[in-house]
């Protein structure tokens, strides 16, 4: 990969991973403070709700933080140190903005370098980010499908959902 293809690519998926940010915060959102909801899980082997939205939220931080340190450290699921979803609303949102600044100054050079994956995958840095959005998505549609069971309603993400018209907002987050 050239450093102008990496550069092209990353400005490319950056503008969707942005569009994605505003679903997955609404999502973040519809999570209810209340333990005894939020602790729901529709399986023993499942995350519960709130281990759920905090898994999005830090494993999404933390791989805009290897891309642009240009290495992987992420061993453990950091600790979640919000007390409630307002406060996890709060974090992703400065992280994100964070990690997007600091991966929009990377150079093509960097961009196209290759990171090793705990040696699982040797990509360069910017095709990390396909791997930040679907595992985003990827969670996000797990935890929109605890929202009902816990009394919440369903935002609209892609289109209208049964609790929510389709509006500019949800479209472009």
């Amino acid at each position: 990969m050239t450093p102008e293809q990496a550069t092209f690519l990353r400005d490319f998926l950056l503008t969707g991973i942005q569009e994605e940010f505003g679903a997955t915060r609404r999502v973040l959102a519809a999570v209810p403070d209340d333990n005894e909801k939020n602790s729901y899980r529709p399986d023993p082997k499942s995350r519960s709700a709130r281990e759920l939205a905090w898994h999005i939220v830090d494993s999404e931080l933390q791989f805009s933080k290897g891309i642009a340190d240009g290495a992987f450290t992420m061993t453990a699921e950091s600790p979640n140190h919000t007390s409630n979803m307002a406060e996890l609303i709060e974090h992703y949102e400065t992280g994100f903005k964070t990690g997007i600044d600091r991966i929009r100054s990377l150079s093509g050079e960097q961009l196209a370098a290759p990171i090793d994956f705990f040696g699982v995958f040797n990509f360069p840095a910017v095709v990390y980010l396909t791997f930040l959005a679907n595992h985003t998505i990827h969670h996000r549609g797990q935890l929109s499908s605890y929202l009902r069971a816990m009394d919440s309603k369903v935002p609209a993400i892609y289109g209208p959902s049964g609790d929510e018209m389709w509006s500019s907002e949800a479209a472009t987050g």
